[in-house]
């Protein structure tokens, strides 16, 4: 049984900093990618970053570009988000989720989600 599941959300204050990680079990992790997405109230599902099975490749949506940043440890079958500079428009959901291929920024792309966790920027 594949099992995604997120930590590292909460509140925190314009400006501050957060680590999200996503623990993953049933997956051979190495041949997945792995993706961040959020979700505020009300709004679609927005694509954040993603990295390859090697973690070689990454790409990143424009509204993380020079913000967050992606990685992964293969010997932990974890990835994790690294998001700073936080603003109150970042308030949502974040869900990981997994890849069989390397795909796009859509989530019809990916086969395996987690159940998200908050995460809550006050001004």
């Amino acid at each position: 049984q594949v099992k995604l599941v997120e930590s590292g959300g909460g509140l925190v204050q314009a400006g501050g900093s957060l680590r999200l990680a996503c623990a993953t079990s049933g997956l051979s992790f190495r041949g997945y990618t792995m993706g961040w997405f959020r979700q505020a109230p009300g709004k679609e599902r927005e694509f954040l970053a993603r990295i390859s099975g090697s973690g070689v490749l990454t790409s990143y949506a424009d509204s993380a570009k020079g913000r967050f940043s992606i990685a992964r440890d293969n010997a932990k079958n974890t990835v994790s988000l690294q998001m700073n500079s936080l603003k109150p428009e970042d308030t949502a959901v974040y869900y990981c989720a997994a890849a069989s291929t390397w795909g796009g920024g859509r989530p019809d792309d990916y086969d395996y989600w987690g159940q998200g966790t908050q995460v809550t920027v006050s001004s």
